[in-house]
């Protein structure tokens, strides 16, 4: 479905569609440092996963409130690690932005540039 006919439906309807724009949504892609104006990360960087294509539309559409920051809920599954975040809007990689938080990348042995697979579902 359509991301654009998706977001109306449920702003119409008062709930998401049926069928895969719902979710739960399976990504892939290497995770990466964020760095600061200066190319550098500093102390304390978040490490991230990219959620762009198909899948940024179909959450973006599903999404039933953003709060403030166009931030939504989501519980996300890494390996045997379920958690709760919040995916953060970027309008430079066109879709999402998934924080991984230092316990998470502990217990999946996680490291920058590495590959990882996440299931995500809105919370």
């Amino acid at each position: 479905m359509d991301a654009d006919l998706a977001r109306f439906l449920r702003d119409e309807l008062g709930h998401a569609p049926e069928g895969n724009a719902a979710g739960p949504w399976t990504v892939r892609g290497p995770v990466w440092l964020w760095q600061g104006s200066d190319g550098a990360p500093a102390k304390g960087s978040w490490y991230f996963l990219t959620v762009t294509g198909e899948t940024a539309q179909a959450i973006r559409a599903a999404a039933a409130k953003a709060d403030a920051w166009g931030s939504v809920r989501v519980e996300v599954t890494i390996g045997g690690t379920t958690w709760r975040t919040s995916l953060f809007p970027s309008k430079q990689a066109g879709g999402w932005l998934l924080p991984l938080k230092a316990a998470v990348r502990k217990a999946e042995k996680i490291a920058e540039g590495g590959e990882v697979e996440a299931l995500l579902a809105l919370a």
